[in-house]
């Protein structure tokens, strides 16, 4: 899964098991990280997790399945699918200062604002925290879901832990006692893959759906404040289809910029991003940038430009800035030559950054129609029972035909049976 995150003055690119950081302030050698060559998982680790009720050993490819920055940017973190979880400092130089394991695979990564401490969420629901000022210091289980979950945020005061998860659920529950639930938000009408608590409204939570919407809420009470259908601004796999399945999208990624004024939303699979602007109390949408192809990430870097990397390896970065009221594209910004010049010389660590297939398409829900299925099984077997009725009429008559045949034939055999006997004796 290929993404794109800022963490202080590094633009950090993953894809598949590398990460590359680029230094878009200072001209030094780029960061380069692969999970493939890391530190491996002692076996004393694997039998403790399998012993704690963690999954059965399985083999994984190093695939990067989760990434975040703390507020600052002097931290970050990734998590893999060997269940590895690296802990990085960026001050005053990128560094790697710890690998711990995690019992189960993670789906989003979230630092407190105090970067004391680093929440981890995985699919089977549960929530662990890791220290940061002890980076050897083993996860703490926090709280749990009944169902994976795809999302966590904190409050901007680190007051309460925001979880999402595939069963359409919001979860505000309190960060030092996590069994006190504060306020659920419940409005989505599929999976929630997306969460954002923007810079500059504390009060404010984004969510974004696989129902293809984005909805704002005060996440301390639950009351949803606004909701916009992506739909309305184009987004639509095939606007000629009409089936549910084929217009159906998910929001892949919410992010705000560092000054509170704008929030970027991405469309899994769609060649534009949407922007929106905080016009005082509430969320406006103001331009949707087309893109030359497909997006893989997006994010704000210290100074609010908009990077896009893209599912492409000649143009594979693009920079917007916002002056006079609008978005522009960059040419020649001399950060985005750094940044392209170095992926470009790297573009094999990137080669797989195209996404083959959609990562929540297994996500959605089935709905079993049982009648239908009745319905059309019984069709089946009346049509089965009429047939095997014409076979039998056409190989010696129907069905009375036949029981008046075996009725005379019972009839001769009575009457030709005495005969015999008479003449025999």
């Amino acid at each position: 899964m290929a993404a794109v995150c800022c963490a202080g003055d590094w633009l950090v690119f993953t894809s598949s098991h590398n990460l590359i950081a680029v230094d878009i302030k200072h001209s030094r050698e780029p960061f380069v990280f692969d999970c493939s060559k890391a530190e491996q998982k002692p076996k004393e680790t694997e039998s403790e997790n399998k012993s704690d009720g963690g999954e059965s050993q399985q083999e994984g490819s190093d695939q990067i399945l989760a990434f975040a920055s703390s507020a600052s940017g002097n931290y970050a973190a990734l998590t893999d699918d060997n269940k590895r979880l690296v802990l990085f400092r960026t001050q005053p130089s990128l560094e790697c200062i710890s690998t711990r394991w995690v019992v189960r695979r993670c789906t989003s990564l979230v630092f407190s604002q105090a970067e004391d401490e680093l929440f981890g969420a995985d699919k089977s629901g549960d929530v662990y925290s890791f220290s940061v000022l002890e980076p050897q210091k083993q996860g703490e289980l926090k709280l749990g879901h009944l169902s994976m979950l795809l999302g966590i945020s904190l409050s901007p005061d680190d007051k309460y832990i925001i979880t999402a998860d595939r069963d359409e659920k919001i979860r505000v529950s309190h960060r030092t006692s996590p069994y006190n639930i504060q306020a659920f938000c419940l409005g989505h009408t599929e999976f929630v893959s997306a969460l954002c608590t923007p810079a500059g409204h504390t009060e404010w939570l984004l969510s974004g759906s696989g129902d293809g919407t984005m909805k704002v809420w005060q996440y301390e009470t639950g009351r949803r404040l606004q909701s916009f259908d992506l739909q309305q601004f184009g987004f639509s796999e095939d606007s000629n289809t009409e089936t549910e399945e084929a217009q159906r999208f998910a929001i892949s990624r919410i992010i705000g910029s560092p000054d509170g004024s704008h929030v970027a939303v991405q469309c899994e699979s769609f060649p534009a991003v949407q922007l929106f602007a905080t016009d005082g109390e509430r969320l406006t949408p103001t331009e949707k940038l087309v893109l030359p192809h497909k997006p893989c990430g997006v994010t704000f870097d210290s100074r609010s430009g908009l990077w896009v990397l893209l599912e492409n390896e000649d143009a594979n970065v693009l920079l917007y800035t916002h002056s006079d009221g609008r978005w522009q594209r960059e040419s020649e910004s001399a950060d985005l030559q750094r940044v392209s010049e170095t992926l470009h010389t790297r573009r094999e660590l990137l080669k797989d950054s195209a996404a083959t297939e959609s990562r929540f398409h297994h996500l959605y829900k089935v709905n079993f129609d049982n009648m239908a299925s009745y319905l059309q099984k019984k069709h089946e077997r009346l049509q089965q029972q009429n047939q095997k009725g014409v076979r039998k009429r056409a190989e010696g008559g129907g069905p009375q035909s036949n029981g008046a045949t075996k009725k005379s034939k019972s009839g001769v055999e009575a009457e030709a049976e005495p005969q015999n006997c008479d003449t025999e004796s």
